[in-house]
Formats: structure tokens, sequence, C-alpha cells
């Protein structure tokens, strides 16, 4: 959910699986509604035609063999009239009306005894079964004048509901069809939309990984306008960051020159003791060692980039050559595409360092791993020497620990290395192999940093 792409997609899914249903019912409804209505215009319109042609003589209605409508003669239309006696006490719901009159369609169907009765000028309109099959029953009371006395009578008008059902049903499948196709199409052109749109923000991404690897220096595409303020910031943060670098660089080379000198001089004194020159060269190893380690890119080289299979086959090339006598034979085994995201020089210093050691130290094989999961780079250098005692290991990756207290062969370098990892927030672990029983440098860096 911390992805833009993920939550955009994720709400116009919604917003489609959502409001296109609520959409569909409403047009449902509003149908359905609208074809009652249509219906029950249909029936009050024949009422008018039915109560057009009835008369009331003695107390008898008259009413003609045939009517207009064709329906009303044809048995089992689905269009059905009958005119009852409007029952005296109509409170009671059971009370069953008499039958005056009924169309020539109802004559072979049976209704049921009770039917509802309205106050004269009054309409109900009701469902009933009849066999099995819903009708619309529209009921309405009317008076007529006999000689001065009132004639109340009901109408009832039956309309078999099966042709609205199917144009119902036709109507909600071809709905649903096209709202199921509709949403396909929407959320297609959404998806679409969306890649179109975060595709700045894609390339953005890309050339910034571009930047980490050291394929690039700058953010050179074409960016809308609402990111051109964050893509120029950047590329002013890049160039003022190198620029800072060199300029340190540079002073620091000063600085080593302008110490150098000095010392040189001071070394060529003939008169000068045996403890002060031991000193002296102890000087000069700190400058050495330190300005080494504050010319490192460190953390300020977030944004370089180097693969670790070419720098590997350099060192070996060229170790390979220095102890050709011991004949050693190199195993490497490096990820595709392994970058280590700092400057190459640091890395030279600090795989140059080790792979040397274990040059020395090792008898016949070197094994050289390097992996990237999660993003963290780990880098494994093996040898079959004779190892390094647990006691150690700790104190030559200590502070203050020096080259010459433990076994020769190990332990060159290895305070400017541990340094160097350090200034990348990287960790420098040793230990013995496994596979080859010798010591084994463990290298491990989070790009995350």
């Amino acid at each position: 959910m911390n992805s833009l792409k993920v939550r955009l997609l994720l709400s116009t899914l919604v917003m489609t699986v959502v409001m296109l249903p609520i959409i569909g019912l409403t047009l449902t409804n509003a149908f359905e509604r609208q074809l009652n209505i249509a219906m029950k215009n249909e029936l009050k319109a024949y009422s008018y035609s039915i109560f057009t042609v009835a008369e009331v003589e003695n107390n008898h209605l008259l009413m003609p063999e045939l009517m207009l409508e064709n329906q009303f003669n044809i048995s089992k239309s689905g269009l059905y009239a009958l005119i009852a006696t409007l029952p005296q006490d109509r409170k009671v719901s059971d009370t069953p009306s008499e039958p005056l009159w009924q169309s020539l369609s109802l004559l072979t169907l049976p209704l049921p005894s009770v039917l509802p009765s309205p106050a004269v000028g009054q309409t109900l309109i009701s469902k009933i079964n009849i066999e099995g099959n819903s009708h619309l029953l529209y009921s309405f009371s009317a008076s007529f004048s006999d000689n001065g006395q009132a004639f109340d009578i009901t109408l009832h008008l039956i309309k078999d509901q099966e042709t609205l059902l199917m144009a119902l049903n036709d109507f909600k499948q071809k709905l649903w069809t096209w709202l199921l196709v509709l949403m396909v199409v929407f959320i297609v052109v959404q998806i679409v939309w969306l890649l179109w749109t975060l595709k700045p923000l894609t390339l953005l991404s890309q050339e910034l990984e571009h930047i980490e690897k050291g394929q690039k220096k700058a953010l050179d595409a074409n960016y809308p306008l609402e990111l051109q303020p964050v893509t120029q910031q950047l590329n002013t943060l890049l160039a003022t960051e190198e620029n800072q670098r060199k300029r340190y660089r540079n002073a620091l080379a000063d600085l080593a020159h302008s110490l150098k000198n000095p010392l040189a001089v001071i070394q060529s004194q003939a008169n000068i003791s045996a403890s002060t020159t031991e000193q002296l060269q102890l000087i000069n190893k700190i400058i050495e060692h330190q300005l080494k380690r504050a010319q490192s890119a460190g953390q300020s080289s977030w944004h370089l980039g180097v693969e670790i299979e070419q720098v590997v086959n350099k060192l070996i090339a060229t170790l390979a050559k220095i102890y050709h006598d011991k004949n050693l034979s190199f195993r490497v085994n490096v990820a595709p595409n392994a970058i280590f995201k700092g400057d190459e020089a640091d890395l030279m210093e600090i795989l140059g360092n080790i792979l040397d050691n274990a040059c020395k130290a090792a008898k016949h094989k070197i094994m050289i791993n390097v992996i990237t999961v999660d993003k963290k780079l780990t880098i494994e250098i093996a040898d079959d020497g004779t190892g390094i005692e647990a006691s150690q290991q700790a104190f030559i990756l200590s502070r203050g620990g020096r080259a010459d207290t433990y076994q020769a062969g190990h332990g060159i370098g290895l305070a400017i290395v541990n340094d160097l990892v350090s200034s990348y927030q990287g960790q420098l672990t040793i230990g013995n192999s496994a596979i080859l029983s010798g010591a084994v440098f463990t290298l491990v860096f989070h790009s995350s940093r």
C-alpha cells in the first residue's frame, strides 16, 4: 500500500466495482417502475372504455356481448375484466362480492373468492396468482344512478405480468452485459491512463537507479512541470556534492604533500636518534592511513555504482601474476549485475587488501562469493590456509590492532579496510571457512543506507 500506483489502481477498481453495480440497480428499478406505471395507465384506459359501454336499468347491469378490445373476447388472452357488486360492509376483508359480469377471456379461469373492494371513486392495485402465474389486479369502484337510487359496483381488471417480466428480464440481461463490458473497458482504460500518468515517476526511478550504478551523472529526461523543480534540485545536489568531494580530496592531497616534504627533510638528518626515526616512520604511516580513510567516498557516494565482477577480475589477474609461483586456483561466483554503491578506488582498496592477504595465506585455493539478497550485498573471500584463531579475529579488527601482532599472511591493511567498510556503514567479520578450512572474510553492505 506504500505504492502510489497500487493505491490509484485499487481506488479505481473500488469505484468501478461499486459505482457501476449501483448504476445498474438504479436503472433496473427505474425501468421496472416505468413498466408498472405504463401498465397501470393501460389498465386505467381499459377501465374507461368498459365504463363507457356499461348501463344500469332496473338494478341490472347491461353489458355488450363483445368488447371493443379484442383481448377481452379471447379465452386466456392475458387481459381479463370482472364487474361485481360493492359489499355493504367493506370493513370485513373476507366479505365476498356478487359477480355481475365477466369478460369472455375469463370464463375458463378460476378467480379468488374474495377480491379487494375500494371505496367509490377509489382505486386499488395489487397482485394475485392465477394458475401459478403472477397477475396485476386493478380494482376501481364506481356508482351508477338508477331511478334516483345508487348502484355501486367494482370493476376488476386483471393483466398477466408475463410480458412485463419478459421485458424486464431482457432489459436486465442486456443492461448487466453492457455494464460488465463497460466495467472491463473502464478498468483497462484506467490502467492505461494510470501507467501513462505515472510514467514520469517510473522514468525518474530508472534515472536514479542509473545514477546509483554510475551510468549517469545527472537527470536529463524531459519531465512534467510538476516534477521539474524536484529534478533540478536533485541535479544541483549531485553537482554540488561532486564538486565538494573533489575540492576535499584536492585539499587532502595538498596536505599530504606539505606534510611529507618536512618529514622527509627531518628523516634525512644524520644526527637524529633511532627512537626519533621510529616515531617519524610511525607518523608517516598514520598520515598515509588517515589520508586514505579521509579520501574514501563513503556515504557521500550514494549515487555511484561499480560492477563488482570487473573489479574482482582485474585484481585476480594482477595477483595471479604476483603469486604465480604458488600456482593458486581462484573460484569466483559473482551474482549477475552485483553492484557496489560506492567509489571504485575504495572497492579496489578493500578487495585488494583482503585478496592479497588471502594469496599470502592460501596453499592452493581461494574462493570468492558475491550475492545480493533483499538489497544487501554480501562478499565472502576464503582461502585454504591455516585460518585465524578466534582470539585474534576480533583483535585485528579492533582499534589499535597491529598487523604484526598476528601471523604473517593476514592483517596487512586491515585497519584501512575496516575503516573504509565502516564509512559505508558496512560490516566486516572474520571467521573460518567450512569449505576450505582456512580464513573467511565476510563483507556486508546495505544498499538502502
